[in-house]
């Protein structure tokens, strides 16, 4: 009976195609349905702003069109494409006192986030509301005040959604934990002082 044994000089395939194929991983669009939503309601309300006069007379329905337009690119960017393409959400709490509370949060741990996704979102968040101040500045010196309000509705969902993304990523001091943690402590500090107040009595 004839044993083989391995030699410590024997090349040994090392597999360092893990690497590569990461990389090619952060290079693809992992979600290519959401990356197109991202982009298309946005886009769609700038054209509609800027086209919408040469199919039809009336105000009402382009301000109608506008405004679907920039409603369904606030919900779709606010739920769906940036907690997809970058892991960021942020979002609104109100308390039993009627206090709200805004919570900014970012994916935790190691992310394989799409580099080409994640580009994409932040031109797409960043450039829309510039292109609306463009627009701002010429209703005002157009002096078209009806144009200006579309715009200021405009920049408010847009801006809503660049200041939220970016409170996530740069500047979001509370974490979920921190967050139910003083939720946690503001409860339990009321019904101490209830309970106290209810004694007294």
């Amino acid at each position: 009976m004839m044993m083989t044994t391995v030699d410590d000089t024997e090349d040994v395939a090392l597999d360092f195609g893990s690497e590569e194929e990461a990389e090619k991983r952060r290079r693809r669009l992992r979600h290519p349905v959401a990356t197109i939503f991202h982009l298309l309601f946005r886009v769609s309300a700038i054209v509609s702003y800027l086209f919408c006069g040469w199919f039809s007379n009336s105000f009402i329905i382009c301000f109608v069109l506008i405004i679907v337009f920039l409603s369904m690119d606030f919900w779709t960017v606010k739920n769906v494409t940036g907690r997809l393409m970058v892991g960021l959400r942020w979002w609104n709490h109100v308390d039993e006192d009627g206090k709200s509370h805004w919570i900014f949060e970012s994916r935790k741990g190691k992310t394989n986030e799409s580099a080409v996704e994640s580009r994409i979102f932040w031109l797409g968040l960043i450039i829309c509301p510039v292109i609306w101040v463009a627009f701002m500045f010429a209703s005002l010196f157009s002096l078209s005040f009806k144009w200006f309000m579309v715009v200021c509705i405009a920049l408010g969902l847009t801006g809503a959604n660049l200041y939220g993304y970016i409170r996530c990523k740069v500047g979001a001091k509370k974490k979920l934990s921190a967050v139910a943690t003083s939720f946690l402590g503001q409860q339990l500090l009321k019904t101490a002082t209830s309970a106290m107040t209810t004694e007294q009595k």
